[in-house]
């Protein structure tokens, strides 16, 4: 009978074991590094994500790739792979995975080799750290678990982005070629005094690539060789306003301020009479009586109306077409049918207007000029070929593969001397376009 019981009493300790196994109450994710397997803590993991053109910081260490704009935060992107000296794998496509980290309030992007899956284990399975289990210091693995046949080595990354006592006495240099500088804030980047010794123009140009990269995440604006002379401009002038302090973009209403001056006088409703004057006194006589027109982004219809009465005005006997296209269908739909008062009307377009029973609407030769259509730009575009194309403060808002396909439609559907009127603050290569814009009208025709 006793043998029975004990046998019992084993049974019964292993159904327990193995009910404690099945019990999940640590998960992780998990990822490889160097061709091995390892994980973190899930608790520590913001949220994953691809990216690239992280920007340079001057004398940072050498593990860590710059700062990259998550959303409006400025945060310190450190690859894991140089942190550990292992090798790198190099990206196809130029984007890293990275593992974002939420340490003790402070956010930090990883760079990894692959991204794999949530885990899910139970605590008591994981195993105390050994030498051999990793290609890295053993002070930066808090334990390892086995799942399914797979080892994986669960990093502490409160160990490795926190900074120690022990650290502290060492040299940079030595602890950096020894592999044991934690990341911590204080180690990413020079001390104030090395910084204060680097080039202003270094610094300026740092923060310059943040005010840029911040357009770029808060509102898609692509800074390039379009608007390369304003962005400098503007930034100078934000610098000054800012007293050289706090410039940076912290979210969407600060990179909306910073956009302000950006925009073409107009923008959205009618132009006024100084740009419509200036717009009408820069068009080229042209060689046809037939005048075909693309109006990108036309909205509600408010400047293609002031467009065709310039048009109207600055040619008045030729035959006008122009295909007003936006990608906005409850703007585009209610633009053909919209009624004015005659005192919102400038000085321009009050000659092509008459009374109706609800107020002032455009008259038949005007409306009979312009065709309203529901149409995303970035398609094929069947137009036949054009005297002019109006796209203001269009190009910026695209990104550059983006900006690319529209310019080369651009150029093969515009005649020979055809123009196209960009923003305000927008402009083209002069090997290819030649600059006819005065005033607040950008404006070139195609050499």
């Amino acid at each position: 009978m006793a043998v029975i019981r004990d046998l019992a009493e084993v049974n019964a300790e292993l159904q327990e074991q193995k009910e404690r196994a099945d019990t999940v109450d640590f998960k992780m994710i998990t990822f490889s590094l160097g061709g091995k397997d390892y994980a973190v803590d899930i608790m520590n993991v913001k949220e994953i994500a691809k990216a690239d053109k992280f920007t340079y910081v001057p004398n940072a260490a050498s593990f860590v790739r710059g700062v990259y704009n998550l959303r409006g935060d400025i945060i310190p992107i450190v690859d894991l792979r140089n942190f550990f000296h292992l090798p790198a794998d190099k990206k196809k496509d130029g984007l890293e995975n990275m593992l974002i980290l939420c340490i003790e309030d402070r956010v930090y992007g990883t760079i990894v080799d692959k991204i794999d899956r949530v885990v899910g284990i139970n605590s008591d399975a994981i195993q105390p750290p050994h030498p051999i289990f990793g290609d890295i210091n053993i002070k930066y693995i808090s334990g390892v678990v086995e799942k399914q046949g797979e080892l994986f080595i669960i990093l502490d990354v409160i160990r490795i982005f926190s900074q120690n006592e022990e650290d502290k006495t060492k040299p940079r240099g030595q602890a950096i070629q020894e592999g044991v500088v934690s990341a911590a804030p204080n180690n990413f980047f020079p001390p104030p005094q090395a910084a204060a010794a680097a080039p202003a123009a270094v610094s300026r140009d740092s923060d310059l690539e943040f005010i840029k990269e911040s357009l770029g995440t808060l509102r898609r604006f692509t800074t390039g060789p379009f608007n390369d002379v304003w962005i400098r401009r503007r930034f100078t002038e934000w610098t000054a306003t800012r007293g050289g302090s706090d410039i940076q973009l912290k979210n969407a209403g600060d990179a909306d301020e910073f956009l302000r001056p950006f925009y073409s006088p107009g923008t959205g409703t009618f132009w006024n009479d100084d740009f419509a004057y200036t717009l009408k006194s820069v068009l080229p006589d042209l060689s046809s009586n037939s005048i075909q027109v693309w109006n990108l982004g036309c909205g509600k219809g408010y400047e293609t109306y002031s467009l065709a009465c310039i048009l109207k005005s600055r040619y008045p006997n030729g035959h006008i077409k122009i295909w007003a296209n936006d990608s906005d269908i409850m703007a585009i739909s209610t633009a053909p049918n919209m009624t004015f008062d005659m005192e919102d009307i400038p000085e321009y377009c009050q000659e092509f207007m008459v009374k109706g029973k609800n107020g002032y609407s455009f008259n038949q030769a005007i409306k009979d000029s312009i065709l309203f259509e529901y149409h995303d730009v970035l398609n094929d575009n069947p137009l036949p070929e054009l005297d002019i194309i109006i796209a203001r403060d269009l190009l910026s808002f695209f990104n550059e593969q983006q900006q690319e396909k529209l310019m080369v439609d651009f150029f093969e559907k515009l005649k020979a001397r055809g123009v196209i009127v960009l923003g305000t603050n927008e402009e083209l290569p002069e090997n290819q376009w030649f600059p006819i814009g005065k005033g607040s009208v950008s404006a070139f025709m195609r050499v």
